[in-house]
């Protein structure tokens, strides 16, 4: 299942978006609807934050997804669909002017406009929010984009305009094929400035947020449950079938499962790997597995030694086998990775590092080879710590790297494990040497991922920087000919393949269980699949 862009030739002729339905539930014919329309989610953890330009988790990102709206959204196929806008109309690329819907209303019943969407893509852009996803304005070119992130120019540089209330213009330094894909991503939805300025960092507390999406937050109990109920205000709110939505922050697989078996959840985030075979002969029928765009990996701090030593960096990649964590840890469908980035994407095929074709024994001799060369021996061993989040899975998958490394390269790996929260602060703040990370896309095409180990990129916490890479990575996202932007990104892949900024250990799948009588559940490439979409059946 591969995204597709817009057809470019329709948009040509006809200089307008797509008209086609926004996501809403739709409901077979003949099914017999319960008489309460109340979901449970397990939700993995509690979001750090559920503000649309600060969040940056797929536990915020799922309740985001609820309860605010973009000017573009994207289904299950990652076809962009209206939202706010009802159409849109580009020039070359660059210039693109969405027409929102008439009488669209924030939660408490005052008007969305052009306005608020301005605010907002200020807001990612101005240095004082300190948004993680800062770049994201950067990477989809937006004019003036690097001058306002560095201050040098004020938010109202941003080449974000409304021409009037009921449309908004965004110009682009360059043509960008893919802007409408980014456009869908949370980090542009809009939020309710008079809130914002009101309420400051409380804002999004339930009794304060105002919301544009189909549900709107009503209680926040920490690590216990958040809930959502729908929201009249709407615009779509008539396809919408749940009433209610409750996530509950488990951080523990295993735990979600027990309560999904209890009957307390109908749709888990995820399934425990030890207890995914045994599920898969049991009730087959209510497990849902879908392939990602995402990439499980260990980033390393290039400030800190040894991990600025590309010669070490690579001996780690090398002595890892990734077919022991996918087959003999997890066994749930995911895939040895050799590359930072899917190699299906944005319905291009790239291709593997060569590494990737070596065997066991060529990859580990090189490994060792190259350790020594670095300096490293048996009287003088590698030693360095690996962080990662809380839980049994990432617990196992450490344990696994240790003991490989242990093993082969007589390497001591101490491990440390975090919350989620705090190994976001961690990351941020580059306390690290070698960190749990992973990256699902935003929208599917390659500068989603490759931009992370931009320099200067707020997500490149590890500080990878190559000069040459940022030249490609630039030069593809610029070039109108697609056969000359995918060599220049399978260029740029092979250099971060070569420079090892991190180690990739395997591409997701996202395997969930689902009650028999939910309906509508339909994951994206994405990961995501959104409750307005759903629906109880009768049971």
């Amino acid at each position: 299942m591969q995204r597709k862009m817009l057809s470019m030739s329709i948009m040509a002729l006809l200089g307008l978006g797509s008209l086609t339905m926004a996501q809403a539930a739709v409901v077979p014919a003949g099914t017999t609807l319960a008489d309460q329309q109340q979901i449970t989610r397990g939700n993995g953890s509690d979001p750090a934050t559920l503000d649309p330009q600060l969040a940056e988790s797929n536990e915020a990102f799922n309740i985001i997804l609820d309860s605010f709206a973009g000017v573009v959204a994207l289904d299950s196929e990652g076809k962009v669909h209206p939202e706010l806008a009802e159409k849109w109309d580009n020039q070359d690329n660059k210039v693109w002017t969405f027409h929102l819907r008439p009488g669209l209303t924030w939660s408490n019943g005052q008007p969305i406009t052009a306005d608020d969407l301005v605010y907002s893509w200020q807001r990612l852009a101005d240095p004082k929010t300190a948004s993680p996803y800062q770049s994201y304005i950067s990477a989809v070119h937006l004019l003036n984009a690097d001058a306002v992130m560095s201050g040098k120019l004020p938010p109202s540089a941003l080449g974000v305009k409304a021409i009037d209330p009921q449309t908004f213009q965004v110009t682009l330094s360059q043509p960008v094929s893919w802007f409408l894909q980014a456009a869908a991503s949370p980090s542009f939805f809009p939020v309710n400035k008079q809130v914002v300025a009101k309420f400051g960092d409380q804002w999004t507390q339930p009794a304060n947020i105002v919301v544009s999406g189909a549900f709107k937050p009503n209680k926040w109990v920490i690590n216990e449950r958040f809930v959502s109920v729908r929201n009249p205000h709407y615009w779509n709110n008539k396809a919408t079938v749940i009433n209610q939505v409750t996530y509950l922050p488990i951080a523990e697989p295993s735990a979600t499962l027990n309560r999904y078996q209890s009957g307390e959840i109908d749709i888990t985030d995820t399934i425990p790997t030890v207890n995914f075979a045994p599920i898969k002969k049991t009730i087959p029928e209510q497990i849902k597995q879908t392939p990602l765009l995402g990439v499980y990996e260990y980033w390393f701090n290039m400030n800190k030694p040894p991990f600025n030593d590309t010669r070490v960096r690579m001996a780690l990649n090398l002595a890892v086998d990734k077919s022991i964590i996918t087959d003999k840890i997890l066994g749930m469908g995911q895939k040895p990775a050799w590359t930072l980035m899917p190699l299906q994407i944005g319905g291009e095929t790239y291709q593997p590092t060569e590494i990737a074709k070596w065997t066991p024994a060529q990859r580990i001799a090189q490994a060792k080879k190259l350790l020594a060369e670095a300096g490293f021996s048996a009287d003088k061993p590698l030693k360095a710590e690996l962080l990662y989040n809380t839980s049994q899975d990432h617990l196992k998958i450490a344990i696994a790297l240790s003991s490989m490394w242990k093993k082969k390269l007589g390497a001591q790996i101490t491990m440390r494990n975090q919350e989620w929260k705090t190994l976001i602060q961690t990351q941020h703040s580059g306390d690290f040497q070698l960190i749990r990370q992973s990256w699902l896309a935003d929208y599917d095409a390659p500068p989603t991922f490759l931009n992370n180990f931009m320099t200067g990129n707020t997500q490149n916490d590890g500080k990878y920087h190559n000069a040459d890479y940022d030249k490609l990575v630039n030069a593809a996202a610029a070039e109108v000919d697609p056969v000359k932007a995918k060599s220049d990104y399978q260029q740029a892949l092979d250099i971060l393949s070569h420079d090892v900024p991190a180690v990739p250990l395997y591409y997701y799948v996202q395997n969930i269980l689902v009650k028999p009588w939910v309906g509508g559940v339909s994951v994206s490439r994405l990961g995501f699949y959104k409750t307005q979409d759903m629906y109880i059946r009768k049971h």
